[in-house]
């Protein structure tokens, strides 16, 4: 397939330089400050007999490169933080929830239900359940869908849903010999046993186990996924570079004019009170040529610098009915409408779950691209967006793998990510998705847009899209 996609690609009406043209434009032209507020007049994806259920609130530590302020804590402490700010913004009383939902991706095992711990600690009554989901990146967004799926049956009318990474302490195991031979020693039960035992352990019985980082049905880690990716698709280097780029600066344009304003500061026990993410940094084209390669070297083209970093970070949100936000005296920020989720082969086409969304949850809305005011999609690599555009603006691949008679249509890019994305905020793997819905849901109210849609990739070759529409103002 990647053979065939780089000579469709190169052959095909998309120029190889057309994200760096598409990108520059976004940063010449379109500012997060510059941004009016107009009235639409669109109709309304509410539908007859189907509750309306939205989106009252949504907060975020702040995202830290993990193993700086974060790394003497543990993943609960974080979800427990961003619980905390969620009822410190909304007022709301600890035993108002009917449900709590967080996700994760890479577990503590003493906190293995780390959305029933992050909950007690943050005060809520222990007469709430809560359990914990996982789905790779997507992990918060399945919190989020699993929230509306209770809401639209009639079993809650108020939930929180929410997600963490904590990629600073990462369980790390015993080989699987050495484990073997503890358990055994456990259950020993004279002096003759354990001393066995212990005079049975090698050297190779010490070598530790990381957690993997590749996918486990393909052997490849999701970097060198990503570089192959962008060569089938004819991405080059100075895109990437260039979207990177344009990442990182939209971010700290929007950090300094205070618009992401659902990051909440948190005092880190024994260290300083936190505010901000720490990972934003605006660097010169000439700074990130200098890079090598980091998965496929020496001619890759996927680098540390076009590539989203390990983060400490944790969301949340809250999720209810409309009758029952309006009844509490709350005014929601935007409603939560369709969702899909999708996969495809985890080899070739791991991180196109973008592509494979978008036009699966425009259908069901009954919309277009053209109907879409805001676009937040999850940053993993710039290769990988980059990829997931150019698949959506290929006829070729719109027939071939969407089964489309014409293109998908690639997001206008002044429509697109206009506040910086996983590659400068930071992507907790666990988190990323709360953070997306509630960007899209202040981008609406700042740009006076209707519709937003919510886009991102996963490991295992799924992905994740949402329409949210925003609430009258």
């Amino acid at each position: 397939m990647a053979a065939m996609l780089l000579s469709t690609m190169r052959s095909g009406s998309v120029s190889p330089s057309w994200a760096v043209r598409l990108a520059a434009r976004s940063l010449s032209t379109t500012s997060p400050l510059q941004a009016q507020v107009q009235t639409k007049s669109k109709k309304t994806l509410a539908r007859p007999g189907v509750k309306n259920i939205v989106l009252v609130e949504g907060v975020r530590t702040p995202f830290l490169l993990s193993g700086t302020t974060y790394a003497d804590l543990m993943p609960h402490d974080l979800a427990r933080a961003a619980l905390q700010g969620l009822l410190h913004k909304t007022g709301l009383p600890k035993d108002a929830v009917d449900y709590i939902i967080y996700g994760t991706v890479i577990q503590e095992v003493k906190t293995s239900n780390i959305a029933r711990e992050a909950a007690l600690g943050a005060g809520f009554s222990d007469r709430i359940p809560a359990h914990t989901v996982t789905m790779a990146c997507i992990s918060s967004n399945v919190a989020m869908t699993s929230a509306v799926g209770m809401i639209a049956a009639g079993q809650c009318d108020s939930v929180v849903a929410g997600g963490v990474e904590f990629m600073s302490d990462v369980p790390i195991r015993h080989s699987r010999k050495m484990r073997k031979t503890m358990l055994s020693l456990s259950k020993a039960k004279t002096l003759g046993q354990r001393l066995g035992l212990i005079g049975s352990i090698r050297m190779a019985h010490l070598s530790p186990e990381l957690p993997a980082v590749a996918e486990f049905s393909t052997a490849e880690t999701m970097g060198h996924s990503a570089d192959r990716l962008a060569a089938a698709f004819g991405v080059t280097r100075l895109e990437q570079d260039e979207f990177s780029v344009r990442s990182h600066t939209l971010a700290k344009q929007a950090q300094d004019a205070g618009l992401l304003e659902d990051v909440i500061s948190f005092k880190v026990p024994g260290r300083d009170i936190v505010s901000k993410d720490n990972g934003i940094r605006v660097s010169s084209m000439e700074q990130m040529g200098k890079l090598k390669a980091a998965f496929i070297k020496p001619h890759g083209t996927v680098t540390a610098a076009n590539s989203s970093f390990l983060t400490d970070g944790a969301s949340a949100v809250l999720v209810m009915s409309e009758e029952k936000a309006l009844a509490m005296g709350y005014k929601p920020k935007a409603y939560l409408r369709d969702f899909v989720y999708v996969s495809q082969d985890p080899k070739d086409q791991l991180l196109l779950g973008p592509t494979y969304g978008t036009p699966k949850v425009l259908e069901r809305a009954g919309l277009s691209m053209s109907d879409i005011d805001v676009f937040e999609f999850h940053e993993a690599f710039a290769g990988q967006i980059m990829a997931n555009l150019k698949a959506m603006d290929s006829d070729w691949f719109g027939q071939t793998y969407l089964g489309r008679k014409s293109k998908v249509g690639a997001p206008p890019m002044e429509k697109f990510n206009l506040w910086g994305g996983s590659l400068s905020l930071g992507h907790p793997f666990g988190a990323t998705g709360c953070r997306l819905v509630t960007t899209v849901a202040h981008r609406l109210q700042r740009e006076g847009g209707q519709y937003g849609l919510v886009a991102a990739c996963a490991a295992g070759g799924q992905g994740h899209a949402m329409v949210i529409e925003a609430y009258p103002q």
